[in-house]
């Protein structure tokens, strides 16, 4: 199965700046979400970005955050996003089938909103370059759960490229310029 643009909606999960610079390779979650951030904008893609308890993990990072459309964090008490009412309301309004998951931690929060949603019937597609823990072992452990659980382990590149469809469009441009 592949991603499409026009069934797809982006959601970064609590990379939050008490917690990212903790992660195993932060500055690979805060690239690879800005770029999904990025490419999301270019092809009209909704985005939804979480916080886990602001006022102690700190507000969304402010690289990502500048590039987040207006309304488009939400804070949530549960681990999982489609666990929070207000997120997967917000998921479901947006009548999209597929759910491109990116964040931290990839063995916590990520894999319960992945599994989550796809328990609700989303096709569900995590960004494994995109998501990390704070421990190598735990992202690693974390992505092969999902795969086994029968979601779709990605990457950034391949995300932008299925999204993308085809080259010799301005968004093709665009996009692989960001890639480089």
């Amino acid at each position: 199965m592949l991603m499409d643009a026009a069934a797809s909606s982006l959601l970064i999960v609590d990379v939050q700046q008490n917690l990212g610079p903790v992660m195993a390779d932060p500055r690979a979650v805060y690239r690879g979400c800005s770029l999904l951030l990025r490419g999301a904008a270019r092809l009209d893609i909704p985005v939804t970005l979480s916080e886990q308890y602001p006022k102690g993990l700190g507000p969304t990072m402010g690289e990502l955050l500048e590039l987040t459309p207006p309304d488009s964090v939400v804070e949530k008490i549960h681990f999982s996003c489609a666990a929070e009412p207000a997120i997967k309301d917000r998921l479901d309004g947006f009548n999209r089938k597929q759910v491109v998951v990116a964040g931290i931690e990839a063995h916590v929060c990520v894999l319960q909103t992945a599994i989550g949603f796809h328990q609700a019937g989303y096709q569900v597609f995590v960004v494994a370059d995109a998501c990390s823990s704070r421990l190598a072992a735990n992202h690693q452990a974390a992505m092969a759960r999902m795969a086994a659980a029968g979601l779709s382990v990605v990457t950034v590149e391949m995300v932008l490229f299925e999204w993308l469809h085809r080259a010799a469009t301005p968004e093709f441009k665009d996009l692989s310029r960001l890639i480089k």
